[in-house]
This record gives structure tokens, C-alpha cells and sequence, in this order.
């Protein structure tokens, strides 16, 4: 990228969820940026307030969060969608998640733990590939057939050892999910984890978002959730849908 707004993104985007602050040297290597232009941009995004310096460590500063939360379709989802992520969470006492699409991953926009905690890669966010995961399977069912494509042709990425990574496979469970509504994970993501997702629904009938409950092998099985996990999707579905008929 060679705008200076090209730039800016690049930089901001090279944060990570589990970054806690990063040093210029390893943004360098993050981002490709010569050492003095790298500089002079962070220094920049620091006065701006997107970005804040800590000694020698950068982070994503408060404004990023703000702006954030002005988007306005995650905002509107989230605003109808918590009450019942947290219903969800409280039957359950698992981890509840919901995640939206971007391109080949899924975005999860909100992560409600349960009192018993359970080790995950997903974090409010976050990234994940679709493949590979219950909310992103959900998305994936009901995406356009040329970015079902696009992920199998970009390479089925294994992140675990059950990760599946045949094309063939992944569209049989893509077209389960289409039929039944509801989508698994088994330890695809992360060895021991468990998960069942669903998709919501917007105005338009199109997938806007797709909830999923996590757990460990070792005490939740998701097939016995499969139900409720449905049926807290079509509620928010339900409600998006009259919210947004209320206004037209």
C-alpha cells in the first residue's frame, strides 16, 4: 500500500486480539514498513488517539474502540442479540459466541463466558477461519456459492488435527447445515473443544450473524443443544426482522 491511508490501515490492522502492546520492530516485520516511515505513522495515529504508546510498546488506543462501536450493523445486532446470548449462557453455563462474516473468516463480535470457563481460540474480535468452527460452518452454509469457492480454493487450513480440510467434506456438512439449521464443531478449532452453531437471519432472509454455544469434550455435547442453540438464533432473527419492519 503506498497512501498514507493504505498505510494507516495497515498498521492498525496488524493488532492482534491478544496483543497487549507491541514493539516497532516486531509492527515492522508485521507490516513491511520502512523503520522511519513506520515511526513517523505511529507517532501520528498516537496524537490522533488511535493509537496509545506505552514505553516502547504501541496498542490500539480508546478512539479505535469508540469508533467501533459507532458501526452501526454490529451495533444494531449486538443491541438485540445480548439479552439473548446471556439467556443462552445462563441455561447452558458454557460459552456462547456470536460472529459475523467477513470474506473467509469469521468475525466474532461478541464472546459471554460461563462461570465454568473453557479454553478457546475465539475472542471479541477475533478471527477465525470459517471452516473450522460451528458459527463460521453456519455463515459458510449460507454464503454465496462463489465464497464457498474462494475458501475452498484458498486451501482448507488444518488447525488441529480434526480440522477438516477436504473440500468433499466440507460440503457435505455444509449442505447438513442447510438442511437441519444447525452446525458442529468437533475439535476442529482447538483439540478438546466441542461446539453447536446456528444461523440468524436478517430482513432480507439473508445470514447476518450466527450464534454457537462451546464446551469441552469432557462434559458438553452439543448435539444435546442443538435445539436450544436454533431456536435462540430464530428469536434474534425474529427480532432483528420486526425492528427493522418497525422503521420502514
Amino acid at each position: 500500500m503506498t497512501t498514507v491511508l493504505g498505510k494507516t490501515v495497515l498498521v492498525l490492522r496488524a493488532f492482534t486480539p491478544e496483543d497487549r502492546g507491541v514493539r516497532l520492530i516486531e509492527l515492522g516485520r508485521r507490516t513491511g514498513l520502512p523503520k522511519g516511515t513506520l515511526h513517523r505513522l505511529c507517532g501520528d495515529l498516537v496524537a490522533t488517539g488511535l493509537l496509545e504508546r506505552h514505553d516502547d510498546r504501541y496498542r490500539l488506543g480508546r478512539l479505535m474502540f469508540e469508533l467501533g462501536m459507532r458501526a452501526s450493523v454490529e451495533r444494531d445486532l449486538l443491541e438485540v442479540a445480548m439479552p439473548y446470548l446471556q439467556e443462552l449462557r445462563a441455561a447452558v453455563d458454557e460459552t456462547v459466541h456470536l460472529g459475523v462474516r467477513e470474506g473467509a473468516e469469521v468475525v466474532y463480535v461478541a464472546k459471554v463466558v460461563g462461570h465454568r470457563q473453557v479454553t478457546a481460540p475465539s475472542r471479541a474480535g477475533g478471527r477465525l477461519g470459517l471452516h473450522c468452527t460451528a458459527v463460521g460452518k453456519a455463515l459458510l452454509a449460507h454464503a454465496p456459492p462463489e465464497v464457498v469457492e474462494n475458501v475452498i480454493a484458498d486451501g482448507l487450513q488444518r488447525r488441529a488435527p480434526r480440522t477438516l480440510t477436504a473440500p468433499g467434506l466440507l460440503m457435505a456438512q455444509l449442505q447438513q447445515v442447510r438442511e437441519t439449521g444447525v452446525a458442529f464443531e468437533f475439535e476442529e478449532s482447538t483439540v478438546g473443544l466441542v461446539c453447536v452453531g446456528a444461523p440468524v437471519f436478517g430482513p432480507d432472509d439473508d445470514v447476518v450473524a450466527a450464534v454457537s454455544v462451546a464446551g469441552p469434550v469432557t462434559r458438553f455435547n452439543p448435539r444435546l443443544h442443538a435445539t436450544r442453540v436454533g431456536s435462540t438464533a430464530q428469536r434474534i432473527s425474529a427480532t432483528l426482522i420486526r425492528q427493522e419492519l418497525s422503521r420502514s
